[in-house]
């Protein structure tokens, strides 16, 4: 299984509101051959550091998709320039972050090379985020985490405290 964890703060120019931005996204991976098969419920959570930016709205989605990790990690970065994503500090508030969670459980840390960029599966920092764990949690209820084989129920149990998220009434990823 392929899992990406999608998030969005601020509105972009062509689709509006975080929500609809991230449902956009999903719409033009479908179109790029990056499937959605099943998809989490969107969260809504405080920024991770806490800052008075606005807060995110999350999910994730487990994807087909024949591409190489590293051919879908320029993939997702394609699309994030395409919806005005403009990377600059760490943390800073987004139009559209979408990471690569879990690649089959492989295991890789690939740095950037030629035009490949830099690739780290399963993410680096996936079980210190509630944001991802959640919504992971709904779609793939028996996941483990590749590196330590800790169950998902742990992961979450183990989250550092004080991160803010609320799951959105009835609104399911489409």
């Amino acid at each position: 299984m392929i899992y990406i964890a999608l998030g969005a703060n601020l509105e972009t120019e062509r689709h509006g509101p975080p929500q609809r931005g991230l449902e956009a996204a999903l719409r033009r991976l479908h179109d790029l051959g990056a499937v959605p098969r099943q998809c989490s419920s969107w969260y809504r959570s405080a920024p991770v550091p806490a800052t008075s930016q606005p807060w995110y709205i999350n999910g994730v989605a487990e994807i087909d998709c024949p591409l190489t990790p590293p051919a879908l990690m320029a993939l997702l970065l394609a699309v994030e320039a395409e919806f005005g994503r403009r990377r600059g500090a760490r943390n800073a508030a987004r139009v559209l972050d979408l990471d690569l969670i879990d690649f089959r459980g492989e295991i890789l840390a690939k740095s950037a090379k030629d035009e490949s960029p830099a690739v780290q599966i399963p993410h680096p920092r996936l079980a210190e985020r509630a944001f991802v764990l959640l919504p992971l949690a709904e779609i793939a209820p028996n996941w483990h985490h590749p590196e330590n084989g800790r169950h998902i129920d742990d992961l979450i149990a183990n989250l550092p405290p004080n991160q803010k998220i609320e799951r959105c009434d009835n609104e399911k990823l489409p």
